[in-house]
């Protein structure tokens, strides 16, 4: 079944389990939506639908941002019903059970989700994500009145279980997630003009509206004039303003009844430049008429342009402070402002011009035009634009910081700021709730004892956002009345905070052209930034953990000495390879403090991989004893294969297990063909098999099952470190004796400068060499 995770008010999401089977789409597109079935709809030809669709993506179990599938859609204008399908398909192998998915849906960026319930950051303001869970193959979820632009999808398995799995030595399930969107929209939308009565007059269908809301607009008033139910006094009108978003929504429902009743609708701050859906439907029931006339009504805002200011004639004789680089303000420059406001009416705000400067993909630096401080004042709020409507600035994290001026701040008085999407909050002198008609804000507040305020906001919505700054007085507000406080900020959009920290890794994630970035933790650390420390490895863990790790690699000694003990120096020189380059790489792969990087670690990693590969290709190829031709042509023939393998994929499991067990069948083969030769079991000796082949087995025998099934993230560096030090005591074990002919470090005493008398038993000269 399906079940929803946060509501978002109203009727305006509903989520439904669909039939499962492959008649899934064609009941859903016969199916009438649910706003609109029964009679109400049939035969309205203003409706259409599309349907958009996306290439499936394989799940996988959650342990960061990054192992969670998105899925990015772009919804028309004039929709009124939104319609996800969504289905899950999985093999049929006995590991393939059914599993709960959880499926995340938010309006202009991608999901901020939690489902390992970690902590966020200081400062860090998050909303509930509305969210479903899938036990079925297929579900539904129906939204109307969607918003136009940009909607994401997320999904992903249960959270991990932390096993190091090796990638193809275990049969593991594919679940494999696609939704699709389809989109009910109106082609005839009827557009409401400001102070212009529209007569409108409903039946069984409902009327939709539209009325384009233009910059700089304080205040939007819908009212409906004149409205009679066949013929008789009354108003039985639902009116829904505005557009569902996700996770919250804020539309507007009004609904008119009694004859006497105003029905009008007044909506502060209604965003900014863009079309506002209006839908009017009768609650009269079949067969009953309702007229009326749909009047909008705007008041308009007057912008006191602050960074005009200093190019006015009037403003040369004020004083520059180079220090700060802000026009000082002479008392003319406050009469000029207060006296303009009187002459030609009230200012609504002050509007600072933001420059945006481009850094990096996902990365933006905003500051004021010509100055670095900001004015803010107790009657007119001061806002600056934040343009983030380039639909890839959604990907990363708003950052705003904000400083005044302490001497400034009375004991009585606060700079309170809001953050808000679409239009800015002015409403100061009645409300500090931030709160505008479709969006509520962030607050911000400085003081005298805090005179600095922070704010992260992790994926912005795709929009203009404001920051609007107000001096207020609640207990005196005659003290503000000639009060002027300075406010520094510093404005930003990172594609991670602090770059994740010590301990994590900013990736820049991509899904078709979108760009969005996560962090990827290490050491125990979790959450959105690498800042939750509940399951953290301390600093002397993580020196032990690195300790452990490289050192282990030493017994590698071991076999070294035993090879060139018994004269195999191409051995030795593997085995010295394998512990130079699986030393650093694990000196390099730590987290934290303990880190060394010699080369890059891609490099590093390759080589350890190849390193570790080769050293049981040539274990095993000693063993067989085979021709020295025959056996160092195998062992370069297998180092090309290994390094052709491991490129193509450098973690799957039998790219090292297949040569590895092709040399095991060259080693019976020969094994068996000196059994049938001699007659005699081979090796000969009982102590050989005692005390060097049932031990080496054993070792190489538990080494490999740490590896394939005992390994997690939490035991990773004690468990590893077991199977270095059993990898290098089963090669030492399992190399062959040396040959009767070859004395003890034999190759050592062939490079010992000295005079030689050497016979020519042919000629029967001496000569010294």
């Amino acid at each position: 079944m399906g079940r929803a995770g946060t509501g978002t008010g109203g009727a305006a999401v509903a989520v439904a389990v669909a039939v499962a089977g492959p008649l899934l789409l064609l009941l859903l597109l016969a199916r009438p939506p649910p706003g609109a079935a029964g009679d109400s709809q049939k035969g309205d030809v203003r409706l259409v639908s599309e349907q958009f669709s996306q290439s499936p993506q394989k799940l996988s179990f959650y342990s960061w941002y990054g192992s969670a599938r998105l899925f990015h859609f772009r919804v028309p204008p004039d929709a009124v019903l939104l319609r996800w399908l969504l289905q899950v398909s999985w093999g049929s192998s006995p590991t393939c059970t059914n599993v709960e998915i959880t499926v995340y849906f938010r309006y202009g960026a991608p999901p901020v989700i939690n489902p390992l319930g970690t902590s966020f950051p200081a400062n860090t303001s998050v909303q509930p994500s509305f969210f479903i869970k899938m036990l079925q193959s297929n579900a539904s979820v129906n939204i109307s009145h969607p918003a136009p632009g940009d909607w994401f999808v997320v999904a992903h398995l249960p959270p991990s279980s932390q096993k190091i799995e090796v990638k193809d030595f275990v049969p593991t399930c594919a679940y494999v997630f696609q939704p699709d969107m389809l989109v009910v929209r109106v082609v005839e939308v009827s557009v409401l003009e400001p102070d212009v009565p529209l007569p409108q007059n409903l039946l069984s269908h409902p009327s939709y509206l539209k009325i384009f809301v233009p910059k700089y607009t304080q205040e939007l008033r819908l009212e409906l004039q004149g409205c009679v139910s066949n013929g008789s006094l009354g108003c039985p009108v639902r009116l829904t303003v505005g557009s569902a978003t996700l996770p919250s929504n804020f539309q507007k429902v009004l609904t008119c009844t009694g004859p006497t009743q105003a029905c009008r609708l007044l909506l502060p701050s209604p965003p900014w430049d863009r079309w506002l859906q209006v839908t009017a439907k009768s609650l009269a029931g079949p067969h009953v008429s309702v007229a009326f006339s749909a009047v909008a009504a705007l008041t308009a805002c007057r912008v006191w342009n602050m960074n005009v200011q200093p190019l006015l004639p009037s403003s040369l004789n004020q004083s520059c402070n180079i220090s700060t680089g802000l026009m000082s303000p002479s008392p003319s420059y406050q009469d000029q402002g207060r006296n303009s406001r009187l002459d030609n009416g009230p200012f609504c705000l002050m509007s600072y011009a933001v420059t945006r400067e481009d850094v990096d993909v996902v990365s933006v630096r905003f500051r004021p035009l010509d100055r670095v401080l900001v004015l803010v004042q107790s009657d007119t709020p001061s806002v600056m634009q934040l343009y983030l409507n380039t639909g890839m600035d959604s990907g990363g994290s708003l950052t705003i910081s904000l400083w005044a001026n302490q001497s400034l701040i009375t004991k009585n008085s606060w700079v309170v700021a809001c953050v808000n999407a679409a239009s800015p909050f002015l409403s100061f002198n009645t409300s500090l709730n931030c709160t505008t008609a479709f969006f509520q804000g962030y607050p911000l507040f400085l003081s005298a004892s805090s005179r600095e305020a922070n704010l992260i906001i992790p994926y912005p919505e795709t929009d203009t956002w404001y920051l609007s700054l107000q001096l207020v007085c609640p207990e005196s507000p005659e003290e503000c009345v000639e009060a002027v406080v300075f406010v520094e900020s510093a404005l930003s959009l990172v594609p991670c905070l602090h770059d994740c920290g010590p301990y994590g890794q900013c990736l820049l994630l991509r899904r078709h052209g979108y760009l969005y970035a996560g962090c990827s933790c290490k050491a125990g650390w979790r959450g959105w930034s690498c800042t939750d420390n509940s399951t953290a490895q301390t600093v002397a863990q993580q020196k032990a953990a690195a300790l452990l790790l490289t050192l282990s690699n030493l017994l590698f000694l071991a076999p070294i000495a035993v090879s060139v003990y018994r004269s195999l120096l191409v051995e030795a020189a593997v085995y010295a390879y394998t512990m130079f380059f699986s030393t650093f790489y694990h000196a390099c792969d730590q987290p934290g403090e303990a880190v060394l990087c010699i080369l890059n670690y891609d490099t590093l990693q390759y080589c350890d991989f190849l390193g570790s590969g080769v050293s049981m290709w040539v274990t095993i190829l000693c063993m067989a004893r085979l021709k020295a031709a025959l056996k160092y042509v195998l062992y370069l023939l297998g180092t090309l294969v290994f390094a052709m393998s491991l490129q193509l994929d450098r973690r799957g499991a039998w790219n090292t297990m297949g040569p590895c067990l092709f040399a095991f069948v060259v080693m019976v083969t020969m094994w068996v063909y000196r059994c049938g030769h001699r007659r005699q079991c081979y090796p000969t000796s009982w102590q050989r098999w005692v005390f060097y082949l049932l031990p080496g087995i054993s070792m190489a025998t538990v080494a490999l099952a740490i590896y394939t099934s005992m390994m997690t993230s939490d035991n990773y560096y004690y468990t590893h470190s077991i199977w270095h030090m059993l990898l290098a005591g089963s090669a030492a074990f399992l190399l062959p004796p040396r040959d009767k002919h070859t004395e003890p470090w034999a190759c050592s005493k062939k490079l010992t400068c000295h005079y030689q008398i050497c016979k020519n038993h042919r000629e029967e000269l001496y000569t010294v060499t």
